[in-house]
């Protein structure tokens, strides 16, 4: 196993908290605002993220209940998740080859229930399984490049990662597809980590 991350601190004031696990990966708890109508919380300020950049594209995806996205992982970008409504489990895997937590896996309960957004750094594979009907919507800090979107299959047993998805997950026919890491070819790792 690898050793815990000693990441840096955010500035102060910053809602972010560093992830323990995998080096470079943030989570931000949401201050929310709300009544009997609804509510309102922000997402993100660039300010909050160490070496964070600017975010150039916001999406938004809509899971029913027991799809699994993923594992994918970026060469170019970073993402911030946030889950207005429903409830996910973020599965996170460190893959970047000369990571200090290389081979690290981590698991973030996300939505309703647990008001946080997620910062994974470039490199670092991620997914979810929608625990419920879901809506989550992401920035990233690369515009979109169909060359740049790299998978691992969410079941490998090298991940070390138990889902809890049950036997059979709603998957897309490319995350079906994924291959395991041990057939990934050198040329489509992540090489890369830097500290911010």
């Amino acid at each position: 196993m690898t050793e815990k991350a000693t990441p840096p601190n955010p500035p102060s004031g910053s809602p972010a908290k560093p992830s323990t696990l995998i080096a470079g990966v943030y989570t931000v708890d949401m201050k929310v605002f709300g009544d009997s109508r609804g509510f309102f919380f922000e997402t993100y300020r660039k300010s909050w993220i160490p070496g964070g950049r600017e975010m150039v594209q916001g999406n938004c995806s809509f899971s029913s209940a027991g799809v699994l996205r993923g594992l994918h992982y970026h060469l170019k970008q970073a993402d911030l998740w946030s889950v207005p409504v429903g409830a996910v489990r973020a599965v996170l895997y460190d893959f970047r080859t000369n990571s200090p937590t290389r081979g690290a896996s981590q698991i973030v309960e996300m939505g309703q229930d647990n008001r946080v957004s997620l910062y994974i750094p470039k490199g670092v594979a991620h997914g979810f399984l929608a625990l419920k009907e879901s809506y989550m919507t992401y920035l990233v800090d690369e515009m979109y490049d169909n060359s740049d979107e790299l998978g691992i299959l969410w079941n490998d047993p090298a991940l070390g990662v138990d889902w809890n998805a049950g036997p059979n997950p709603s998957l897309s026919d490319r995350d079906r597809g994924n291959p395991k890491i041990a057939d990934i070819p050198v040329d489509r790792r992540p090489p890369f980590y830097s500290e911010p």
